[in-house]
């Protein structure tokens, strides 16, 4: 008789069919108010059609939260990667197939094995604020179906997790992942800011705040002006509702109260305001929308170029009016984000120059955030906060920028850190230790619910269609899945990154006590490594899996 093997794998294993993953025998550590996460792999012999039939329940005791248990599932991607990142051997696979990403809740905890196939759970613990420090004998019971008694596998697996006694340091780290809430409107089918639309909106903003580590949200004070073709709108995502009456401007700002409120109420203390002119070269004005003399029109767009005084008399009305609103519900100018425009390249400099002119007077004290890849046009003012992406961050870091962010997104597929269905997670979670080395201020990444096609044309089905019809590869377009009922599923990756996050913090607490040298010299001698970058850093699981055992043994001692 055809027989079923269980065994566990760590959290940064990616478990394809055919291919048998690292087991994991080790212990696990994590801090209260954190999470840890192992993967109960199972493969069937096979056989014939009655293996199919075989059913397992998994159960978890000696944990010291309620363990939440999903089915780690195959999406598929015909585009992993660029042909440009050939030379690089860190890929799991340039081939396109089926990748395990898509993390659904596994449904009365069964699982059905596939003959012959390797398949996973993913369990996640995470640890309650008020646990007890100390370790824990975590068992995971599988136990077979009773009514398919030719079947007789189970399985008794066991693993020490520990629990520290220290307080990790709050997330210091600014993250934000562009928020796309017409994508949620036109995924399930309803009216933008409707009452169903606000019940979707708040629960993928919960999910970024509470899980995912999301501290500043994209807000689309008026729909933001990205990826979307050049004469072409998005669909209206516009929270203040606003009135031009005999040439005299008006705002009604409830709908952003309420998304601030959403926000407020699921830890996300910064707002990110969306951006103040078009993207590629900030040449024109975003779409916004205006009840002009009682009829409801679009007052700005493409249509309209950056520097119009009629733009100038806009900004001047609704700037100082959404700023008081925004002091009003608690989030003052240390905790708003303005943007001009995105990535300006070598010949918008002169473009991006006139729209910030436009702004003048207007956003004295704000916080300035832009993408930017140029030291030069840092050097020359163009930005306050430059957020520079992997691959051009380190002139940056070696002229000592201060206030300087990161970011990758589908161009940073080479060498540096990323998170494509393709690559191996121990190349999206080794970002924590990076920004801890770095001293970043922040991190961006464009594409937290990303699911229309490139230039935002047409809706796409994010579990079909990974690559927005093969503009950027799978993974990189968002992070979460649209599941049933409005809520979140979320990802292989999404976890693998919260984990990062932890260890980022983790390395800020030891600092806190031990100092920062003592903390670069743990993590580069576990390493064997004497510098790191966004380019030379290791690229195997298994320097994170102890690192994080190093950190909670050093922390437990101080």
């Amino acid at each position: 008789m055809p027989g079923v093997e269980f065994f566990l794998a760590s959290s940064l294993e990616k478990v394809f069919p055919g291919k048998r993953p690292e087991p994991f025998a080790g212990t696990l550590s994590a801090w209260r108010g954190t999470r840890a996460a192992v993967q109960l792999v199972y493969r069937s012999e096979g056989g014939d059609g009655g293996s199919l039939m075989q059913r397992f329940t998994v159960s978890v005791e000696g944990a010291p939260g309620e363990p939440e248990l999903y089915r780690v599932e195959l999406v598929p991607s015909d585009f992993p990667c660029w042909e440009s990142s050939e030379g690089d051997p860190n890929y799991l696979t340039r081939d396109p197939g089926l990748f395990p990403d898509l993390l659904r809740p596994l449904e009365g905890n069964v699982l059905r094995p596939v003959p012959r196939q390797y398949r996973s759970v993913w369990i996640s613990l995470p640890v309650p604020q008020d646990a007890l420090p100390g370790s824990y004998e975590v068992k995971i019971h599988v136990t077979p179906d009773p009514q398919n008694s030719a079947f007789h596998d189970e399985a008794c697996l066991h693993f020490c997790l520990r629990v520290g006694k220290a307080r990790l340091a709050p997330q210091k780290l600014l993250h934000t992942e562009w928020f796309h809430g017409d994508c949620l409107a036109s995924y399930y089918g309803v009216e933008p800011l409707s009452e169903a639309h606000w019940n979707i909106l708040e629960s993928f903003i919960r999910q970024a705040g509470e899980r995912h580590g999301i501290n500043l949200l994209l807000t689309p004070v008026f729909t933001p002006p990205l990826d979307t073709l050049v004469g072409g709108e998005r669909p209206t995502m516009q929270l203040v509702k606003i009135r031009l009456d005999g040439g005299k401007y008006s705002f009604d700002f409830t709908d952003l109260a309420r998304w601030a409120g959403i926000c407020r109420g699921s830890g996300i203390h910064s707002l990110e305001i969306a951006h103040l002119f078009t993207q590629w070269g900030a040449k024109a004005t975003p779409k916004i929308v205006a009840t002009v003399d009682g009829e409801e029109k679009r007052i700005f767009g493409w249509d309209v170029p950056a520097t119009d005084p009629r733009y100038r008399a806009f900004l001047e009305a609704f700037l100082p009016a959404l700023r008081a609103e925004l002091e009003r519900l608690g989030y003052d100018r240390e905790h708003v984000f303005f943007h001009i425009s995105d990535e300006p390249g070598e010949a918008d400099l002169e473009g991006y120059l006139a729209a910030k002119r436009q702004t003048e007077g207007l956003l004295d004290g704000c916080q300035m955030i832009d993408a930017l890849s140029s030291l030069e046009f840092y050097r020359r003012g163009v930005v306050e906060q430059p957020v520079c992406a992997s691959d051009h961050i380190q002139p940056f870091l070696d002229a000592g920028v201060k206030d300087v962010w990161v970011y990758y997104c589908c161009s940073q597929g080479k060498l540096v850190p990323n998170r494509f269905f393709a690559m191996p997670s121990a190349r999206n979670r080794i970002m924590g230790v990076l920004m801890y080395l770095t001293g970043v201020k922040g991190f961006l990444q464009w594409g937290y619910n990303f699911y229309y096609t490139q230039f935002s044309r047409k809706l796409t089905d994010p579990f079909a269609v990974t690559h927005c019809d093969y503009a950027f590869p799978s993974g990189d377009a968002f992070l979460v899945y649209p599941g049933p009922g409005g809520e979140p599923l979320t990802s292989l990756r999404a976890e693998v990154q919260s984990e990062g996050l932890t260890d980022l913090r983790a390395l800020q607490t030891l600092e806190a006590q031990a100092g920062r040298e003592a903390v670069e010299r743990l993590v580069l001698e576990n390493a064997g490594m004497e510098s790191m970058s966004y380019t030379q850093y290791p690229a195997f699981a298994s320097y994170l899996l102890a690192l994080r055992e190093a950190v909670f043994d050093v922390l437990e001692k101080v």
